[in-house]
């Protein structure tokens, strides 16, 4: 007998009784909030998914499925929320996620079940949730699947686990990649529409690209580690996979934050957008060890870059390799060892062959080892901070070659060390990243390209690969469909950052010579509107760039057009700092009535200045110069 919520106008078209069948299975997060708005019920949709999830024999990328009783009490937890509101849309605002599915990485805690790191002598039950996965059910969503990985969360390959060897969702004699090997394949199989990984050296973005998703791996510390079972625990950061950078930067915005729980969490906002024309720093000598597929494949990438406009500027990577070096051929690796000692002394025989080889190395590291390399690491910092003075972006091959397992069998640490080439040094710079699907090999494989920017820069850089996945336009996974993306780039952060919106009429329009001010410190476009019939517009003579000033005339003003654009408040400083007189900030009257801060003149300048006011608008007036 079919389950039904208990007001079903919040899951129906109109305020009735009939449930409407969602034709296309859910495949991203606006799939699945649109099944809801047109009459699904979480009871039907995940319900079913779980039986299809169940009915998969011997699916090594998932350790444990959620219970049947697990569910039930999840859904009704979910009629109990939807209950509190008066309809669907007020539901949806309070809980974005609700009734999304989404995986758990097996080293991510959920309380009252076994948390593994596929290691079964290591297994234990959880106490309370990870903080991550408390957000995500706060905002209504519902773990499904616990994931396979490399045990301990070490390795980039996906192939040291009891639990099984996933395979690439697109090539089943390849692999994965890990170590969040099931979270990916659920992901591009079009199980769930996002799923939680970690990544320490590359965990969250090279599943990502051997699976041709989105993986986004943020910021050290603006995810919470509480609740992860530790990998390196200065560096671990919970990472996203999803179809669409919108659903990874969506979710990022729901679990996000300062965590008192963990103390290496630490969040502060940074800039929320880049200018449209950006400088992108690419290897001068890409490596690729050999792949001939992939060594075809990574001009294409370059192409598209210059086709979006975008400079590339290709600079030594050297120091980032040095950098990536460290993490496993230095005393980073003692953090693993950190995690797991007890276990490795009683029960040796409990780990990984590789996995106990990798960790065992720290048995021979000293503490001056560990400040040796933490001085060179500063060093090495410093040089590669250098690169942002030339670039404002870096694009790298997400991995140097797609392994089968038969290669790993053979090699399993020296290739999982080439495959870690682009990924093991961004942590220990405190660089955020996110992995993107580029296209198709010669081999037929998925091939991936990873961005990389400052520390802070997350929303910034997930608007620039947003840009970068609707002008690839590619299928993603194993399902063969191209999603669509909103033509409106959505505010991906809005949570974390006061923001000021502040009314432009002249240079700082859209566009213009000034509007890279705006953008430099993360403003961004709210409305195109005009001011209320009270304000004229003059074009003041001798600056640079050209300038308006606006005064307000109540006997005989006219609507000026202009836009509103959202500032971070703590960017309002730097932004006044670059206003020259007679202008200023003032409070500007909208058409609507509103009030905002915006630009205006003081009136001595405009006495001599030619009144524009009859063009409406100062764009409009710049047109009719020409």
């Amino acid at each position: 007998m079919a389950r039904f919520l208990l007001n079903p106008c919040l899951y129906t078209s109109r305020c009735t009784e009939t449930v409407i069948p969602t034709p296309v299975t859910p495949l991203t997060l606006p799939d699945w909030l649109q099944a809801y708005r047109d009459g699904a019920s979480p009871a039907a949709l995940l319900g079913s998914l779980r039986g299809r999830l169940a009915a998969r024999t011997h699916d090594v990328a998932v350790i444990r499925l959620i219970s049947d009783a697990e569910l039930q009490a999840r859904l009704a937890a979910l009629d109990a929320a939807a209950a509190k509101h008066a309809d669907r849309a007020a539901l949806l605002a309070a809980l974005p996620l609700f009734g999304v599915p989404f995986a758990v990485k097996d080293n991510i805690d959920i309380a009252g079940i076994e948390t593994t790191a596929a290691c079964p002598a290591f297994a234990h039950r959880a106490e309370r949730s990870a903080t991550v996965v408390q957000r995500l059910e706060a905002a209504g969503a519902v773990w499904i699947a616990k994931t396979n990985l490399d045990q301990f969360a070490t390795g980039l390959v996906g192939t040291r686990s009891p639990y099984g060897r996933p395979a690439s969702a697109l090539a089943p004699e390849r692999i994965s990649g890990g170590s969040s090997a099931g979270s990916a394949v659920l992901v591009a199989r079009g199980d769930v529409p996002f799923s939680l990984g970690t990544d320490t050296a590359g965990s969250g973005r090279v599943p990502a690209g051997f699976n041709q998703i989105v993986g986004l791996k943020p910021t050290p510390g603006r995810t919470s580690t509480a609740g992860v079972v530790p990998a390196c625990r200065s560096l671990d950061c919970v990472s996203i996979f999803a179809q669409t950078v919108d659903d990874a930067a969506g979710v990022l915005a729901v679990i996000e934050g300062a965590d008192p729980a963990d103390a290496y969490s630490r969040f502060a906002p940074g800039p929320a957008a880049y200018a449209p024309a950006l400088s992108i720093g690419v290897p001068a000598q890409p490596e690729f060890f050999g792949d001939a597929a992939y060594v075809s494949a990574w001009p294409s990438a370059l192409e598209r870059l210059g086709s979006l406009g975008h400079r590339v500027v290709p600079i030594d990577f050297s120091p980032l390799h040095e950098v990536a070096a460290l993490l496993y051929d230095g005393p980073w690796v003692a953090e693993r060892h950190a995690a797991v000692r007890t276990l490795l002394a009683r029960q040796p025989e409990a780990f990984d062959d590789t996995v106990r080889r990798v960790i065992s190395r720290a048995l021979d590291m000293s503490a001056t080892d560990a400040f040796v390399a933490q001085y060179r690491l500063r060093e090495l910092a410093l040089q590669a901070a250098a690169v942002w003075a030339g670039c404002d972006v870096l694009m790298v091959p997400t991995t140097t070659g797609h392994p089968r397992f038969a290669d790993i069998d053979a090699d399993p640490i020296g290739l999982n060390s080439q495959l870690g080439r682009y990924t093991n040094f961004v942590n220990l710079l405190d660089w955020c990243a996110i992995a993107v699907p580029s296209g198709t090999t010669t081999a037929h494989l998925p091939f991936g390209v990873t961005f990389i920017a400052p520390p802070r820069h997350d929303a910034a850089l997930a608007r620039f690969a947003r840009g970068w996945q609707a002008a690839a336009a590619l299928p993603m996974g194993a399902a063969s469909r191209v999603p669509s993306l909103p033509a409106a780039t959505p505010t991906l952060w809005p949570r974390h950052e006061r923001l000021l919106p502040i009314a432009v009429v002249g240079a700082h329009l859209s566009g213009l010579p000034l509007n890279g001010q705006l953008i430099e410190r993360g403003a961004t476009l709210i409305e195109a509107t005009t001011t209320a019939p009270r304000y004229r517009l003059h074009a003041l003579p001798g600056t640079v760039p050209p300038k308006p000033g606006l005064v307000r005339d109540e006997a005989a003003g006219h609507a000026i057009a202009l836009e509103v654009w959202a500032m971070p408040q703590s960017a309002v400083g730097s932004f006044l700092a670059l206003i020259p007189a007679p202008l200023g900030l003032g409070s500007i009257e909208l058409a609507d009535g509103r009030r905002v801060h915006g630009f205006l003149c003081e009136a001595h300048a405009v006495a001599a200045a030619p009144d524009v006011s009859g063009f409406g608008g100062w764009r409009a007036y710049l047109a009719s110069l020409h």
